[in-house]
């Protein structure tokens, strides 16, 4: 799963001193279609101060209930050391001088903050909450930062009195407080904003954090020094540019990698078992007391052929340490030596039965047959291998609150053609570490690259071929796109770019 949630507010608040003569603490950019991130060293004058320091923060808010509602419903497990979490904010240089060599730092707010209507980001004159000094005001109630520029921090016990969490007890650790700011070093200047926020959005889940948005700032030492950072620009949520807006990026490896087409002998493979009532994934009832196969070990598979057979434990799929419902699978090996040795050797490969029971073995849910191979064995060869990839289901349009289930056909343009005389439908071959993409069909700017670390766009293979469930809300709206993939086999990475028709998100 790779899915891209959108912020719901985000601005910046600031200083500025403006013409010499005051700061603009009460202004407000909410409106504005950048996020400015600067910091000045004794740039203007300002009575009683002698080198002033004028400098912006940035304040940036995701709805984190979407990611309650797939941990609810078992799509993720933030348990998982697959789940990832993290902001990304686009530079847009405009041809301003921007700063280099610098670090960033985002902490999770302990208050809210309005976005507000300003948008004057030249004279700051534009009033509204937030800015410098107000965070929010809710039925005529003013609550103002807990020091101007939301700059007290503290721990997650005194969140009620602070304006950012730099530390807190979460995620049940023993007791031990974690840090919960987390960094950026900025180089060239021109990169941007990534930064991973995990452990935030999963305290956030579990509710041990209430969901307040992020503050993002120079790191202490820079907002200190007396050096000039000026202007460190971002996109913000009202950005023409529809693709470059604040966005918090959720990843998981929520594969399925089945076996039923591709199992070998004397190698581990897995088997899933799905049982769907009315079009939904239930557990399998296995009882008249209308008790359900739940946990581990609770059901029994049975592989036979003739008078060899083997039994093998049967456990609800596991998603991180949660169960999914409905879904079952069993992990085994069969031996290609013993009993088995010479028709393997003489045909390469045997059919066997099937069967999904109860664990005593009284009560069958399906019998079915599945064909096992030995390894293939060639003289060596080194040559990298071309790929024909097609989507056989893609739709030309799709709703942005769909979520769409893309099937892929791939095979190898070397794979040998066998003649038939009766209809035959040929089956795609099935490639563990094959990976999605999205690209824009105009444009052709990635907007969901290969995620190879976490797998978050690694496809899952069934009984039926590969596919991939894609979240089509991660998309801007009324633009065309493609989906590339990427083949690694035999050590090669293939890149596949001409696999699928165009697509738009409405």
């Amino acid at each position: 799963m790779y899915k891209i949630i959108s912020a719901s507010k985000d601005t910046y608040i600031t200083d500025r001193i403006i013409n010499n003569r005051y700061r603009a603490t009460d202004a407000n950019t909410g409106q504005a279609g950048t996020l400015d991130l600067f910091k000045l060293y004794g740039e203007a004058t300002l009575t009683g101060s002698t080198n002033p320091i004028e400098l912006s923060r940035i304040l940036v808010k995701f709805d984190l209930n979407e990611v309650k509602k797939l941990h609810d419903d078992g799509s993720i497990d933030i348990t998982d050391d697959s789940f990832m979490a993290s902001i990304k904010l686009h530079d847009v240089y405009g041809g301003q001088t921007t700063p280099n060599n610098f670090k960033c730092i985002a902490f999770p707010l302990a208050r809210n903050f309005d976005e507000g209507s300003g948008f004057d980001i030249v004279n700051y004159s534009d009033l509204d909450s937030t800015n410098f000094v107000t965070a929010s005001v809710t039925n005529g109630v003013v609550d103002l930062w807990a020091a101007s520029g939301a700059t007290k921090s503290g721990s997650l016990a005194d969140a009620s009195t602070i304006d950012v969490i730099i530390s807190g007890t979460i995620l049940g650790n023993g007791g031990t407080a974690e840090t919960l700011s987390f960094e950026q070093t900025f180089e060239s200047g021109d990169e941007d904003l990534e930064i991973d926020v995990t452990k935030v959005v999963s305290a956030s889940v579990k509710n041990l954090i209430q969901d307040k948005g992020f503050l993002i700032a120079f790191s202490g030492s820079y907002e200190q020094d007396s050096y000039s950072y000026f202007v460190k620009r971002f996109a913000s949520r009202n950005s023409a540019n529809t693709s470059i807006r604040p966005k918090l990026i959720i990843k998981f490896n929520d594969s399925i990698q089945d076996n039923h087409e591709d199992f070998i002998f004397n190698r581990t493979g897995s088997l899933y078992l799905s049982n769907i009532v009315r079009n939904e994934l239930t557990n399998i009832v296995k009882a008249a007391d209308g008790s359900a196969a739940t946990g581990g070990n609770c059901l029994l598979l049975k592989i036979q052929t003739g008078s060899f057979y083997r039994t093998f434990n049967v456990s609800q799929v596991l998603r991180g340490t949660n169960r999914v419902t409905g879904l079952y699978s069993a992990s085994f090996a069969i031996s290609s030596f013993g009993a088995l040795y010479n028709h393997v050797q003489s045909t390469g490969s045997i059919e066997f039965e099937e069967i999904w029971a109860t664990t005593d073995g009284t009560k069958s849910f399906l019998s079915s047959s599945i064909t096992i191979n030995r390894p293939s064995t060639f003289a060596i060869d080194l040559n990298q291998t071309s790929y024909h990839v097609v989507t056989t289901n893609l739709a030309d349009r799709y709703k942005a609150t769909e979520t769409a289930r893309i099937r892929v056909y791939a095979e190898q343009k070397s794979r040998e053609v066998v003649l038939r005389k009766t209809p035959y439908e040929k089956k795609s071959q099935i490639f563990h570490k094959m990976y999605y993409r999205v690209r824009d069909f105009v444009s052709g700017e990635i907007l969901i690259p290969f995620d190879t670390s976490n797998s978050s766009t690694l496809l899952s293979c069934d009984s039926s071929g590969m596919y991939f469930d894609f979240y089509m809300s991660s998309l801007p709206r009324g633009r065309a796109y493609v989906f590339d993939f990427l083949i690694v086999n035999n050590g090669y990475d293939t890149v596949v770019d001409d696999a699928a028709a165009k697509f738009i998100v409405e």
